[in-house]
């Protein structure tokens, strides 16, 4: 382990190639004999299963194999395999958390979350396939199938309420976005206007004008942008100035700690103030009790989202709740006298 770690060390150190400084990083993964295995082969693809972990870790690291990473990697070749013929086997489906405007206590919009029912091993959660559908190329067609279907779904909806869909980087680069999205609104109905699409900061670190045009052309239809988990990423406030969004979501690990964290606390107040002047909506993400819901009214949130005001939920069941909502506030109809 000591050699390995020494071995890291002297292939970590800069070196030059045509007057340019090359930084190597080195990950390794170690299959010993023999507890490992006592063939070649067995070893080999061990070590590899290793270093497959190495690199999924983050790199740079040294990781020896263990038998649970060859279980492990065995579900995720059964998940990939399975994944392939989920969109065609209609295993797909799509639940609603609801926003609310903090103001009016209403809801104003969801957003649309995908879930994987398994025929075998049940209900997926998207931690599990997302990022294997986002390495195999798979997060295409199955972002176009929640997107026309939240589109489709939110018809049915009462006109006020927005749905948001998450955008992958793989979906924004590939093909034209901009024609995808003007399609299924066509398609569907909707007016682009209700539609939100909610893209990370990890997507405008690369080719910045090229995703800035791209953005321009998805505003220039009518739909909303949003920074999606403000603050966890690469955050540079020129990005708000820059690029033409309509909203930011706080991330919800800054809301889950503001009550109780000064710093955390400081950091929502200024992304409210910061929306405001900027004249951009503001949503906060991970509303789970009355506390802080107070304190995000003190500091003039517009909108709210968590599990205080709604879990994940059917697009039929978020249709009744949005419609009795506003059938508590509807205006009561004017009475004529009598002549």
């Amino acid at each position: 382990m000591a050699f390995m770690h020494r071995l890291g060390t002297a292939l970590a150190q800069p070196f030059h190639v045509s007057n340019r400084e090359v930084v190597l990083a080195t990950s390794v993964g170690i299959a010993l004999a023999p507890a490992d295995g006592d063939t070649s082969d067995v070893l080999l693809r061990h070590a590899a299963i290793a270093l497959s972990r190495a690199k999924a870790d983050g790199g740079q690291r040294v990781c020896f194999y263990e038998e649970s990473m060859d279980q492990a990697l065995q579900r995720r070749h059964t998940i990939e395999q399975d994944l392939r013929h989920a969109l065609r086997r209609n295993e797909f489906e799509i639940v609603y958390q609801p926003q609310y405007d903090l103001k009016t206590e209403m809801p104003c919009g969801s957003e649309a979350l995908i879930r994987w029912r398994h025929p075998d091993h049940g209900l997926i959660s998207p931690g599990h396939f997302i990022p294997i559908a986002e390495e195999t190329g798979l997060i295409v067609p199955i972002g176009e199938w929640v997107l026309r279907q939240a589109c489709a779904d939110a018809t049915k909806w009462p006109e006020h309420l927005t749905v948001a869909v998450n955008l992958s980087p793989a979906q924004f680069r590939v093909g034209d976005i901009t024609e995808t999205v003007a399609d299924v609104l066509h398609q569907t109905g909707l007016p682009a206007s209700r539609l939100e699409l909610e893209i990370t900061e990890s997507l405008l670190i690369n080719d910045t004008e090229e995703v800035l045009a791209k953005l321009n052309r998805l505003r220039s239809i009518g739909v909303r942008i949003a920074m999606d988990d403000f603050g966890t990423g690469y955050s540079s406030l020129s990005y708000l100035a820059r690029f033409p969004f309509s909203k930011i979501k706080i991330d919800q690990q800054f809301v889950r700690n503001m009550t109780r964290d000064p710093a955390m606390r400081a950091i929502v107040k200024s992304v409210v103030a910061l929306g405001k002047s900027l004249r951009i909506a503001v949503t906060a993400e991970g509303v789970e009790t009355p506390e802080q819901a107070r304190m995000l009214r003190r500091f003039g949130c517009p909108q709210v989202q968590g599990f205080l005001y709604g879990r994940p939920e059917t697009a039929e069941v978020h249709a009744q709740g949005a419609l009795k909502a506003t059938a508590k506030v509807a205006p009561l109809p004017k009475r004529h006298s009598a002549a």
